[in-house]
């Protein structure tokens, strides 16, 4: 029977093997394609001041976050619900003078106190990179092309790219579609929520054809030229077919220009990645300013948890069962050209039980 001191808070869960060797390897694929593109791996720590987790970006919510009273400073601290305001600050303060633009990526666990409607889990994997010192359509095209190549090799499959224009009604609303700035918020609100009669009501009228110049990516991009009859979109736009033209082939591209959810910092450039088989985005990224430092940047986060849920289909790995007395060097060298092995305790141990596939007889690999 299980003692309830045993059960995990609820958005919590162990990875136990088959999930726990999935989540390495694809952190591994991961962490080699960011390497072989020159982005060097930093490892912040898992603790922070709240101030300055959440002072470097905007649209980070402090309110997300675990927080507590350090003893040493009575200061307030913070477990991270995202590392790139962690990577913002390191930029900002021990690279300071580190010639731009610099790579940076990075790979860890966050935690949030409350999980999204459509994601239960409050603890997951966060792997990434941060291109600092530019948000050209040149370093967004980098960063998009990475994140799919990254994924690719993290093991996801059929994967797609979902564009979007963040800062889409701040920019119209300056100038080319004016509304007061008291109705910008609920007119982005309605925009986000795809509600016409919401948009109409809330003095965005003239912002209704944007509901529909959502779709693949072409035929999107043509419809929100349209509606951008003052030019005042046009470098956007350029820059999101730029991007999207470093988007492998084979890799389907869409576009929502006013999906907010999740982009509470991005600016001129924002998208999503989606992986067969995968409940909801597997990762998201975008441009953004670092606070303090006023730094432009662009960058990308994948979430691979939901690649571990695919772990119960692997087949099993082949480990070479080495019997009590059996020669070492011969079982070293085994392993030196890739097997797995599991040694002996006793005279009863079971091969089969233990999860091998093959038995060390002398120096020969024998099929159990």
């Amino acid at each position: 029977m299980t003692d309830p001191d045993d059960l995990l808070p609820e958005g919590l869960e162990d990875r136990l093997p088959c999930q726990a060797a999935a989540l390495t390897a694809a952190m591994r694929g991961a962490l080699d394609v960011l390497d072989s593109h020159g982005y060097d791996r930093v490892r912040p720590p898992l603790v922070e001041f709240e101030r300055s987790l959440a002072g470097r970006m905007d649209g980070v919510q402090p309110r997300r976050m675990f927080r507590f009273v350090d003893p040493a400073s009575l200061r307030t601290l913070a477990l991270r619900s995202d590392m790139t305001p962690q990577i913002g600050r390191i930029a900002a303060t021990g690279l300071a003078d580190t010639p731009r633009p610099v790579r940076l990526c990075y790979a860890g666990e966050v935690v949030t106190i409350r999980a999204d409607q459509l994601d239960p889990a409050r603890q997951k994997l966060q792997l990434g990179a941060e291109l600092v010192g530019s948000d050209s359509a040149e370093a967004a095209g980098e960063i998009v092309a990475l994140a799919v190549e990254a994924l690719a090799a993290a093991g996801a499959r059929g994967i797609s790219v979902d564009f979007t224009m963040p800062d889409l009604v701040d920019t119209l609303a300056a100038d080319a579609l004016p509304i007061p700035p008291e109705q910008v918020e609920a007119v982005r609100r309605e925009l986000d929520m795809k509600d016409a009669a919401g948009l109409r009501q809330a003095g965005g009228e003239a912002y209704v054809p944007l509901l529909y110049a959502a779709g693949e990516f072409d035929e999107a991009i043509g419809r929100v030229a349209e509606v951008d009859s003052h030019g005042a979109l046009a470098s956007r736009i350029e820059g999101l077919r730029k991007a999207a033209a470093r988007v492998p082939a084979g890799v389907r591209c869409t576009l929502d220009p006013a999906e907010r959810h999740g982009f509470e910092y991005q600016s001129w450039f924002g998208f999503m990645l989606y992986a067969a088989g995968v409940r909801g985005a597997v990762g998201r990224g975008g441009t953004y300013c670092i606070r303090g430092s006023e730094e432009r940047a662009a960058g990308f986060s994948l979430y691979l948890d939901g690649l571990a849920e695919a772990a119960a289909d692997t087949p099993r790995r082949d480990t070479l069962y080495l019997p009590l007395g059996h020669d070492g060097n011969v079982a070293a060298r085994l392993r030196a050209i890739g097997w797995r092995t599991v040694a002996a305790l006793s005279e009863e141990d079971d091969a089969s039980a233990l999860g091998c596939t093959h038995r060390l007889e002398g120096s020969e690999v024998v099929p159990l």
